[in-house]
């Protein structure tokens, strides 16, 4: 076991896909002689060459589209989306195509992209730049939506995703690029259609994911002080999401609290809320519980931001208040 920073497992990730199958490439904006916007690339275009580490022009609905035309084309493209705010700008790449051309086809194109992209806030980068928008794709049927959230997992999760026939993105939170984390020395693939439980307990179900799986296990920690013990459930996929593991979680501990990023209206955390409403509704013990982002743009001043974005403590009074 060595232990790297989230970053670096990325970008092993990243070189064993390439020397694994000279169909993948990697591009995007500054992927090469800069080495990515969070040095995740740094390296790779010396050892590769600029054929597979390829920059791009400031145009993410171009090179969206360009990545989209290399995998009906045979390639196995890996694009890099800078953060999860210009991800809008090809939203219409995809949505409209790389979703929708198998289905459109009958069954005739697969499209198998892999889209990677940071997301989330706590950096004070303001409200444009510090979108959590996981749940806005995971709505798009069509797509494969993964939440690394740990060391293991941003190593783990591309090659299964590079062989998935159908576009998958990659939501890896910006605060966790700096993390650390134990891992093996051989490489080892990740189940990417089931979540993790990450902390057992019996008292209360928390899900979490992404840079809120920290908050999650800090508050479970802190709460266990308290004696209640809860069980921490990492989703990992968002789409599709794993029911069965949140099935049997909720269904032992009668109780459950959701830790999302972003923003409550119509979020990610509202239709796991609902799904378990209609499907456990008499097992539970108390309401749903939801912990968001506050529904205002991002601000930029800390003392601000932190008040915007889920917190320990916000989630500690969740789970108090469920068992009280």
């Amino acid at each position: 076991m060595s232990v790297i920073t989230y970053r670096e497992a990325v970008r092993q990730a990243l070189r064993e896909a390439l020397l694994r199958d000279d169909r993948v490439f990697v591009m995007g904006e500054d992927v090469g002689h800069y080495g990515g916007s969070y040095a995740v690339t740094l390296g790779l275009l010396e050892e590769f060459g600029s054929e597979r580490i390829r920059d791009t022009p400031l145009s993410e609905s171009g090179f969206v589209g360009a990545g989209i035309g290399a995998a009906l084309g045979g390639m196995r493209p890996i694009v890099e989306v800078m953060t999860v705010n210009f991800s809008l700008l090809a939203l219409d790449q995809i949505m409209n195509n790389a979703a929708s051309l198998l289905y459109m086809s009958g069954g005739q194109l697969n499209v198998p992209l892999v889209i990677r992209m940071a997301t989330g806030a706590g950096r004070q980068v303001g409200a444009q730049h510090s979108h959590s928008l996981e749940g806005w794709f995971a709505h798009i049927p069509g797509l494969r939506i993964l939440a690394p959230a740990t060391v293991a997992d941003a190593r783990g999760m591309l090659w299964p995703a590079l062989q998935d026939p159908d576009p998958v993105l990659i939501f890896e939170h910006a605060m966790l690029y700096n993390t650390e984390g134990e891992l093996s020395e051989t490489p080892e693939e990740v189940d990417i259609d089931t979540a993790a439980v990450r902390r057992v307990g019996d008292d209360v179900t928390i899900i979490a994911y992404g840079g809120t799986l920290r908050t999650a296990l800090e508050a479970a920690e802190q709460l266990a002080t308290d004696g209640v013990q809860c069980e921490v459930i990492d989703l990992r996929c968002l789409r599709p999401l794993d029911m069965a593991t949140i099935r049997a979680s909720v269904s032992r501990t009668h109780r459950m609290v959701v830790v999302d990023e972003g923003w409550r209206s119509g979020s990610l955390s509202a239709e796991i809320a609902a799904r378990v409403s209609e499907e456990l509704f008499y097992d539970l013990d108390a309401p749903v519980a939801r912990v968001c982002s506050a529904e205002v743009p991002m601000p930029y001043a800390k003392h601000l931001e932190d008040e915007a974005i889920p917190q320990v403590s916000d989630v500690v009074v969740a789970v108090h208040h469920m068992v009280t």
